[in-house]
């Protein structure tokens, strides 16, 4: 798949958010590309989109992305917790 294929549907600064909703849009089978900011790579700046990571997905895959990416993460410790 090229890269015009991809839409953005999430923008977030830091790596850390944008590797969890990855692997979070990557575990429900929907391919995912971050295209960062370059500056924000070498300066973790994130001052008026100076750091900004944009998630993509192929555009076929937008709408159910957006509605993933909607959801309340779900809280595994509470539901381990009550089937003790």
């Amino acid at each position: 798949m090229k890269n015009q294929d991809f839409v953005t549907v999430e923008v977030v600064f830091g790596e850390i958010k944008a590797s969890i909703l990855k692997a979070h849009l990557e575990s429900e089978g929907i391919p995912v590309l971050l295209k960062y900011e370059s500056l924000g790579r070498v300066y973790p700046l994130y001052i008026d989109g100076l750091g900004e990571i944009k998630i993509q997905v192929p555009a076929q895959c937008a709408e159910e992305a957006k509605q993933i990416l909607q959801q309340p993460p779900e809280d595994t410790d509470a539901e381990s917790d009550q089937t003790r």
